[in-house]
């Protein structure tokens, strides 16, 4: 049965788990768990201890590690620790470049199909501002077909993005001429939320993937790539191991956006910046 709120509301990780778990963390996904992260890690588990029953949070470190539990619970582990903050249009600056310079250079260059990536989705705001945008270039701009591959760690947000439905309070950074052609509102407006337009939900395809990967599963190289605001949670090592593994994904001429906080100086990368945080494959 499992155990109540108040039995572990104030239950801690001895210093040994949390150092075992933040080294299991950092080899399984490439995330820091610096010492200072160890409350914010106790309040993400304890949601695990409600459903696996455990009543305490050693006992949940004994489970993954001395009774083999970290085969079965580690999806459910990382999805509880990961961070997973986005808006539709976030940073829009990204996206007024993939408008008015990405696009209009790569149709000019002849493609007529573009593939784009969203690599590290969530709950998939990133890739339906994505399809947005170049299904609205397309439109008033050159004919052009698109596909988005969109993938994250965290099954739980794959499954809410795939469904394309968001409160309606999230759609007030979306102009409201692309709220108009791409979303669809509730008929029942107490349930205040909206879906993306099913036009829009073919063209974008969710899977999981860990950036630890040696080789991403990619069928074809992008034209594009959007990896932001995940660097940020690697070390310097990681995040050009990353990124160099992200630009072998990338055609020749095509563009890889970072988020705004993140830098890659100092990195042996084949790319050169043509904007803040954007850089086009060498």
């Amino acid at each position: 049965m499992p155990v109540q709120h108040d039995e572990f509301l104030h239950d801690s990780l001895s210093l040994i788990n949390f150092r075992r778990l933040s080294q299991f963390v950092n080899e399984y996904s490439g995330i820091k768990m610096p010492d200072g992260k160890q409350t914010m890690l106790e309040g993400r588990l304890r949601r695990r201890l409600r459903v696996t029953g455990i009543n305490s949070l050693d006992g949940y470190c004994h489970f993954l590690f001395e009774q083999g539990g970290i085969d079965q619970e580690v999806i459910y582990l990382i999805d509880a620790i990961t961070t997973n903050k986005t808006d539709f249009f976030r940073e829009p600056a990204h996206f007024d470049y993939l408008q008015n310079v990405a696009l209009p250079t790569l149709t000019a260059e002849g493609v007529t199909r573009l593939r784009a990536w969203s690599a590290a989705c969530s709950i998939g705001a990133e890739p339906y501002t994505m399809a947005m945008t170049i299904a609205d270039y397309a439109e008033r701009c050159a004919p052009l077909t698109y596909f988005i591959l969109a993938t994250d760690l965290c099954t739980d947000v794959l499954g809410n993005a795939r469904k394309g439905v968001y409160p309606l309070e999230m759609m007030s950074t979306v102009p409201v001429s692309m709220q108009r052609k791409y979303v669809r509102v509730a008929r029942a407006s107490e349930r205040a939320e909206v879906r993306i337009a099913p036009e829009l939900r073919s063209q974008v395809g969710f899977a999981r993937l860990n950036f630890m990967d040696e080789v991403y599963p990619v069928s074809e190289k992008m034209h594009v790539i959007f990896c932001r605001n995940v660097l940020i949670y690697f070390d310097r090592s990681t995040q050009e191991k990353v990124l160099s593994r992200l630009c072998d994904c990338l055609m020749p001429n095509g563009y890889l956006f970072i988020g705004h906080s993140e830098s890659i100086t100092g990195l042996n990368l084949p790319v050169k910046t043509v904007a803040n945080t954007v850089f086009q494959k060498i």
